[in-house]
């Protein structure tokens, strides 16, 4: 382990040049005083390994010096051919290339490690997209990719989700990611010399000075949604200390969080609560209590997008769900199931073998329902599907609304 971790230490330095102890740490998930000791081991063994104090120090191997200790390690070379993903080097144009280097890596290695790999790629297969998603057209992708790569900034007219749906936007990009099979690009509001006309227009006017970032962004952009794109030849640099993929990990986090800023208390029976999903059931697991009116349901405080997306959610479990608070959200679904109570006349189905029944005296719904609504339970859950789908919600095999950009990480300026 120890020899192993030298050795990445070695190739760390031979390949990004300075680093601080703590960021060898972060890399190679040690403490910083492990990277102390492992240095001092590096320089006994005569490895031409110098640190230097202060803000900008850190260590450094002397210039021109090489390590040969470049071998893989058989879970090393299985692991690079299963992160090999044909279909988004293809997007990028680098289809070909990739298959080279796989053929020139795979003749390099030794015949056991070859075999090795061999059987990696046939027994695992990567698919990063979701079972419902539809292809998605980058006809841009190559020139986003080729801009980013080179720091030029942008010209582009790109369609978002909310009005007005078409703009004009001149950007500095910083990087693309793809997410779930789906390309984003990461970039801040350029400003500086030439006109922000609309993308797509002929000629690129020459090279000029840099161009300053405002301080808004970094913005999130959906690849696909870009209409046109224009290089203006203008370069640009990245913010200092940016960093990609931390940035990548606080925009999700973000995104989590601005999803459910609203809250319903509910009470569920145990197929209601077997139905919820995502943050829902972890909110569930953590702060569900048995309900002390109605014996074998779970009573908890659940994290919802909105009331009117909670509204189709909950009316979809029918009777295995019961919202208690806030008072306008179970108005609003106590008026539909007496609406539905109303069109299918009085005659309400009966409830299903196992399905509790609400205890006498249980919490009247609010204003506005009145007791159609108590009657109206089991119609509701016999119902429960038409119900959904008349307030807009989605069934597990729904495709996703026009308006689901709303509901990724983008947040086009």
């Amino acid at each position: 382990m120890k020899s192993s971790r030298l050795l990445s230490i070695l190739l760390l330095l031979q390949t990004r040049g300075r680093m601080t102890a703590a960021e060898l740490a972060e890399e190679l998930e040690v403490s910083v005083r492990t990277v102390y000791r492992d240095a001092e081991a590096l320089a006994a063994s005569g490895v031409p390994l110098y640190g230097d104090a202060g803000h900008s120090g850190g260590y450094q191997l002397l210039d021109g010096y090489r390590t040969r200790l470049t071998g893989l390690a058989p879970g090393e070379a299985e692991a690079l051919f299963l992160t090999s993903m044909p279909g988004p080097a293809a997007e990028l144009g680098l289809g070909r290339a990739l298959s080279a280097a796989q053929l020139k890596l795979r003749a390099a290695l030794p015949a056991e490690l070859r075999a090795q790999a061999d059987r990696m790629r046939l027994r695992f297969h990567l698919d990063a997209p979701g079972w419902y998603a539809e292809h998605e057209e980058t006809p841009h992708l190559g020139r986003i990719a080729d801009a980013v790569w080179r720091g030029r900034v942008i010209e582009v007219r790109y369609r978002r989700w909310k009005a007005p749906h078409e703009v004009d936007r001149r950007l500095a990009p910083y990087g693309l990611v793809l997410k779930a099979g789906r390309w984003y690009l990461v970039a801040g509001a350029a400003a500086g010399a030439g006109a922000a006309g609309a993308p797509g227009g002929p000629g690129e006017p020459a090279a000029v000075e840099p161009v300053a970032v405002e301080p808004a962004g970094p913005y999130t952009y959906r690849v696909d949604q870009v209409l046109a794109v224009r290089e203006t030849g203008e370069e640009c640099v990245l913010p200092d200390g940016f960093e990609l993929a931390a940035h990548w990990r606080r925009t999700q986090a973000e995104f989590h969080e601005r999803l459910h800023p609203e809250k319903a208390e509910v009470r569920l029976s145990a197929r209601g609560a077997a139905r919820l999903t995502g943050a829902q059931a972890k909110a569930l697991a953590a702060v569900g209590a048995p309900d002390p009116e109605l014996p074998g349901w779970t009573r908890a405080v659940l994290p919802i997008e909105s009331q009117a997306h909670a509204e189709a959610q909950f009316l979809e479990l029918g009777a295995e769900a019961e919202v208690l608070a806030p008072p306008a959200l179970r108005e609003r679904i106590g008026a539909v199931a007496a609406a539905m109570a109303a069109r299918y006349g009085s005659g309400a189905a009966e409830p299903r073998a196992g399905a509790a029944e609400p205890r006498a005296g249980a919490a009247e719904p609010g204003a506005g329902a009145g007791a159609a609504a108590t009657g109206a339970g089991h119609a509701a859950g016999a119902a429960g599907a038409a119900v959904a789908a008349g307030t807009g919600a989605a069934g597990p095999g729904a495709k996703a609304p026009a308006s689901a950009g709303k509901h990724t990480p983008e947040n086009a300026g």
